[in-house]
């Protein structure tokens, strides 16, 4: 069976959003007991909303949306899931309405392996809006990525 297209996949809002209540011990792990489940597309506007020169990561992404409909907090699957396909969508979209994906990194500072190109993708498209990647191991992060941080909250405010 052939993948459906990463666009058809990111206009695929299944039943989403969802909040769902977590047993107690899913809650202890998850910070709470309301689980909310976002389609593809909540993800893909965010990330548009991110500036050049500017970062975000998903736990960032995670707590604003948690936020936004009354949930503890946000599936940290369906998040890294859904933040690639939109990743994905976007160059399938060649340049056309193109979603800025290499400006969300993983929490820490991280760079996300699974985009595309990798890390050198992710690495290469970063550096040309004037960020420095720094190796720890054999991972890969945005040095004084917490003094590039894209404001949240300035998605309300516009």
């Amino acid at each position: 069976m052939a993948r459906k297209p990463w666009n058809v996949q990111l206009n695929d809002s299944k039943d989403y959003p969802l909040v769902k209540t977590i047993p107690p011990e899913a809650a202890l792990r998850f910070g709470g007991a309301r689980l909310l489940l976002a389609p593809p597309l909540y993800y893909d506007a965010i990330m548009k909303q991110v500036p050049k020169g500017r970062v975000l990561t998903t736990d960032r992404i995670r707590a604003y949306l948690a936020k936004k409909h009354s949930a503890d907090n946000t599936c940290p699957l369906c998040t890294g899931i859904f933040i690639n396909i939109a990743a994905f969508a976007s160059v399938e979209r060649k340049g056309v309405n193109e979603t800025p994906y290499w400006r969300i990194l993983k929490s820490g500072g991280e760079l996300n392996e699974k985009f595309p190109g990798g890390i050198d993708g992710h690495k290469m498209l970063l550096e040309m809006e004037g960020h420095t990647i720094i190796q720890k191991g054999k991972r890969y992060f945005v040095e004084g990525f917490e003094d590039k941080l894209f404001d949240i909250e300035e998605i309300e405010r516009k």
